[in-house]
């Protein structure tokens, strides 16, 4: 019984990603309710079967590819629906554009920023109604410690999430009297499928440590959460180079 009165209702946004995977598995380890959204239907179903191995208390998901916004607002209808109310939603979803080519290529540029930038703020717009009728719940977004300054080799990716990160500071301000907490998790190097061309060093970290960073923040009601932690630190020394040297730098 006690168990059940703390469960809470989740929707998950991008579910199949390594990182929400992880998070989702805690979740669900602790009896919670889950309603999840992701491009590819097997993969869902998939998950779906794990968690419920895993102790979800109840798990539904829809299929969608989320740069149609046009589905948002029946998107959240539909979460509401099946889990009665949503509790916390945390959006997951996003890419690792071809920096090169986004350069010499707008059209490439646009597609990224369909993905990490406009469907984000679509969904931000549809829960920031719902959370703000509701008067209370969690809004949380993965960003990236990337958009915390404007590096050569990922600036298009960096300048995504930076967008999302100064969204989310003005919609925290606006949803505080409603007693709503938005969370923007900045995870850094992970070792994961979005990573796989990447030269792995000592930063990286594993989707499931970033994942118990994200439900510990959430569960503490932080605002702006390094994952891991040490990430706060890396980025405050990166974020102290002064610009004369800082552009010169190959990275």
């Amino acid at each position: 019984l006690r168990a059940r009165l703390l469960s809470m209702n989740i929707l998950l946004i991008g579910a199949n990603s390594a990182i929400a995977t992880a998070v989702a598995r805690l979740y669900a380890s602790d009896g919670h309710s889950l309603f999840l959204v992701g491009r590819d239907l097997e993969k869902l179903e998939t998950l779906r079967d794990d968690l419920t191995v895993r102790g979800a208390r109840g798990v539904a998901l829809v299929e969608l590819d989320i740069t149609h916004t046009a589905r948002h607002t029946e998107l959240i209808e539909r979460a509401h629906t099946a889990l009665g109310t949503i509790e916390l939603a945390i959006i997951c979803h996003g890419l690792l554009p071809d920096q090169e080519k986004c350069e010499r290529d707008f059209t490439a540029l646009q597609a990224s920023l369909d993905v990490n930038v406009i469907s984000t703020l679509s969904l931000l717009v549809e829960l920031g109604k719902y959370f703000e009728i509701q008067g209370k719940g969690s809004l949380a977004v993965i960003t990236s410690v990337a958009g915390d300054r404007g590096r050569r080799s990922n600036y298009v990716y960096g300048a995504s999430k930076s967008m999302i990160s100064t969204f989310l500071e003005g919609l925290r301000g606006r949803l505080h009297d409603s007693g709503v907490n938005v969370i923007d998790i900045r995870p850094g190097l992970v070792d994961s499928p979005m990573t796989r061309e990447l030269k792995k060093g000592p930063l990286f970290s594993t989707p499931e440590r970033v994942a118990r960073c994200i439900v510990k923040g959430i569960k503490k009601n932080r605002t702006t959460l390094y994952a891991p932690a040490y990430w706060r630190f890396v980025m405050l020394v990166v974020k102290a180079i002064p610009q004369r040297l800082f552009k010169r730098l190959r990275f």
